[in-house]
């Protein structure tokens, strides 16, 4: 099971005589950072909030906005003038320079955030213990879309993943035509510079086997496979929060198929080496947004 980073979660409930509206945005990120925009009756209350949303969503950059959307008794209201100023000087500028109206600014202005708030808004505890639900549906919206999405993210990457093993194949069975074509090769090159009479051919046979070592891939093969094979039982597993350690493992792969390339001297084997280094990249921008 994968889950992304990627999601949108709302829930709107009423708690007392409060409508509450909570909005939760994830995209990918390295940490957990939060943009937490919520009235100031809920200041109080910031630090418990971000440890809830940490908790329950690890990973992300997140931005969650918290707005009351109506509250059953009327209740005494404050003007932000200083704000409501500079809103006006910022409207008035701008349609003076459209050459607009400057006589609907004021109803503007009311609607506009912090303008206007209420006064004797607060929450009493048992109050905040009932909106902390408002919060966890958001959430559990949230990961239900990050689930969604990881559910694509998963079938992307098998899908990359047993490509590379698909050229892997192909790898292994050019194999053998490559030791073959090398030692060819050579005695083809020693012949033609010093002569097929003038070498010792056990001599030459010693030093292209040591040669043919050298430039052995079978190990990288070995560990390459081992590498696709952990890679996709990662992705089997339950826990969440893998993205760091499936990426991990496609810098394992990575190596894997870079020294390949390096060790090759084979036309052929290094178009697969190519396409396994385009899957790998595919690969590694999906994993980018997995929790």
């Amino acid at each position: 099971m994968v889950k992304s980073m990627t999601g949108f979660g709302r829930s709107e409930q009423t708690v007392g005589d409060k409508t509450f509206l909570v909005d939760i945005k994830s995209l990918n990120g390295k940490q957990f950072e939060l943009q937490l925009k919520l009235p100031g009756f809920l200041k109080p209350y910031e630090f418990e909030i971000r440890k809830l949303i940490s908790e329950k969503l690890g990973r992300g950059s997140l931005d969650c906005s918290i707005s009351l959307k109506q509250t059953g008794n009327a209740k005494p209201v404050s003007i932000n003038t200083d704000l409501a100023k500079a809103y006006y000087k910022a409207l008035s500028e701008l349609s003076n320079e459209l050459k607009l109206d400057p006589s609907n600014i004021l109803s503007t202005l009311v609607k506009l955030p912090e303008v206007i708030t209420p006064t004797g808004d607060t929450l009493t505890r048992e109050e905040w213990l009932e909106f902390k639900d408002v919060i966890l549906l958001a959430i559990e919206d949230l990961n239900l879309h990050r689930l969604d999405e990881g559910r694509i993210l998963e079938e992307d990457m098998r899908l990359r993943i047993d490509n590379i093993l698909k050229q892997q194949d192909e790898v292994i069975r050019l194999e053998p035509l490559r030791q073959q074509k090398i030692k060819e090769g050579l005695k083809k090159m020693l012949e033609e510079q010093v002569g097929k009479e003038n070498y010792d051919s056990n001599r030459l046979e010693q030093e292209i086997i040591y040669y043919i070592e050298k430039i052995d891939i079978s190990e990288e093969q070995v560990r390459l496979k081992n590498h696709c094979d952990y890679f996709k039982t990662i992705l089997n597993e339950s826990e969440e929060g893998k993205g760091k350690k499936l990426s991990f493992i496609l810098q394992e792969i990575g190596r894997e198929i870079n020294t390949t390339g390096s060790k090759a001297y084979d036309s052929t084997i290094q178009k697969c080496v190519v396409i396994m280094k385009d899957e790998l990249e595919k690969a590694k921008e999906q994993v980018l947004n997995v929790l």
